[in-house]
């Protein structure tokens, strides 16, 4: 590990708001079993029912971790960018991966041994506390895209999202395709490409060749139904 991977890593870890109670040794150990891992664009990560590798942290490039209907449709449960970790329940309750994940571009992740968390979480009470903490605020995001998807109707999902998409970058990557936003939102590339048509054509937004950009908050958050 060079010094700027250890670096990085050291911000990473200390970002992280289930570690900020660990001494320095752990912080170490941490640091020590971590390994970092490059992917392909479409390469997978991860497969769902297959045992947890640990905790993923991206460092470059965006994922998708999605599943798989019996029919083989795809719907993308969450999309991630630099900075963010994600398979959190597994790596901390020892079950396999909910999902699949698979890069959606020239993608960089460090990995966290489940065991290594799994051991601190029984020597650091706090630790644990943290833990319990994070997967509440977990349910809380699950639950409001549950809502989202099951209340509100296209056009409203489409604005959430492209107002989520101003205030994070990790939605705004190159593997960010319509397909992969219809996907996140059950819907159609088609019905995506109407919406945001109408959305152009009322004055709401603009493209600028493969950025949208916002012109009218307000109307937006109207249509958003916030």
């Amino acid at each position: 590990m060079t010094e700027a991977d250890l670096s990085y890593l050291n911000s990473r870890l200390r970002a992280f708001p289930c570690f900020d109670v660990l001494d320095a040794s752990s912080f170490h150990e941490l640091t020590a079993t971590a390994t970092r891992r490059a992917f392909s664009p479409d390469e997978v990560l991860f497969t769902q029912g297959a045992p947890s590798a640990g905790l993923w942290l991206l460092e470059d490039g965006s994922v998708k971790i999605v599943r798989y209907s019996p029919e083989g449709g795809e719907h993308i449960l969450r999309l991630f960018g630099p900075g963010d970790s994600f398979n959190d329940i597994p790596a901390f309750d020892g079950g396999t991966n909910a999902a699949n994940a698979v890069a959606l571009t020239l993608t960089t992740c460090w990995v966290l041994p489940t065991s290594v968390l799994r051991g601190m979480m029984e020597r650091h009470p706090g630790m644990a506390i943290r833990v319990a903490e994070h997967f509440g605020q977990m349910v809380r995001s699950l639950t409001a895209q549950i809502e989202e998807l099951a209340l509100y109707p296209v056009n409203a999902r489409i604005a959430r999202f492209l107002l989520n998409q101003a205030e994070n970058p990790s939605l705004s990557s190159p593997g960010v395709t319509r397909a992969a936003i219809a996907a996140h939102l059950a819907t159609t590339p088609e019905t995506i490409s109407r919406v945001l048509a109408k959305f152009q054509e009322a004055g709401v937004i603009r493209f600028d060749r493969h950025r949208i950009v916002i012109l009218d908050r307000g109307a937006l958050n109207a249509i958003a139904l916030l």
